[in-house]
């Protein structure tokens, strides 16, 4: 059979069939894999999670340390104030307003009746304990952020002196965050079972506890699924004052 020629005398280019085509580029892509694979394991196990393991012991180290850097922080400006307020010379009257404001900014001790609120996840192998409910997915077993917020949120409406979650004061500036199932609040990781003591009057946070809608759904998961939930009544509790630094930070543009 004769090759038909071009303008310029040439052999025209023969095309390639589709199935050809299609062989070429699947061979192309698989090359393409295989050498991304490559260079991602540098000769180590794709499966291993040692990776994981060692990314999970560095986040509790650099836990553990940021702990030991707050209490050291927290000796530290308990002397600062001290030496401040023998050096200064201010009067009784302007001392017990800082004091006030301490109280406030909640980097003082607290004492007082409150409660504690447990949270807990449910049993992994957990199944439906009420007829008609459909069987949990994994997130349904899981204390989630909203969960924290919920119950924090309830008692500060309830009119709570002071909040800690965990060991941790919190203050205006502090964030209630989970990643996963891990609570990370002011530099530490925590994982469940989440304790929230609050002080205050028992009878008022008990009853903003019982209102909250978000509390009210957590409790339907409760019932369904066994999710832990646990009011603890006290009649005396000692919040720590908050340790960490009271500095703010946020971004700035960079600079040209």
């Amino acid at each position: 059979m004769s090759t038909s020629a071009g303008s310029s005398g040439r052999p025209a280019r023969p095309r390639l069939r589709p199935v050809r085509l299609l062989t070429l580029t699947v061979f192309a892509l698989a090359g393409l894999m295989f050498w991304l694979s490559f260079d991602t394991a540098r000769g180590t196990d794709l499966r291993s999670d040692d990776s994981m393991l060692r990314l999970s012991d560095l986040i509790q180290q650099r836990s553990q340390k940021n702990g030991t850097h707050d209490e050291r922080n927290a000796a530290l400006r308990t002397d600062v104030e001290a030496l401040a307020r023998r050096d200064n010379g201010t009067s009784h009257a302007e001392e017990v307003k800082v004091r006030a404001l301490e109280a406030q900014a909640g980097t003082e001790k607290l004492k007082g009746e409150g409660l504690s609120v447990t949270l807990t996840d449910a049993p992994p192998n957990a199944t439906a304990k009420i007829p008609g409910v459909p069987e949990p997915q994994p997130n349904d077993l899981v204390i989630h952020q909203q969960d924290l917020q919920a119950v924090v949120n309830a008692l500060w409406q309830g009119g709570a002196k002071g909040i800690e979650v965990m060991d941790q004061r919190l203050i205006s500036t502090s964030a209630v965050r989970c990643v996963g199932n891990t609570l990370i609040l002011q530099g530490r990781v925590y994982s469940p079972p989440y304790k929230i003591t609050a002080v205050g009057d028992r009878d008022a946070l008990n009853r903003a506890l019982t209102a909250a809608p978000a509390i009210q759904n957590y409790l339907q998961y409760v019932n369904a699924y066994g999710l832990g939930w646990k009011v603890d009544q006290r009649e005396a509790v000692t919040l720590p004052g908050y340790s960490g630094t009271v500095e703010l930070h946020y971004a700035q543009p960079v600079q040209p």
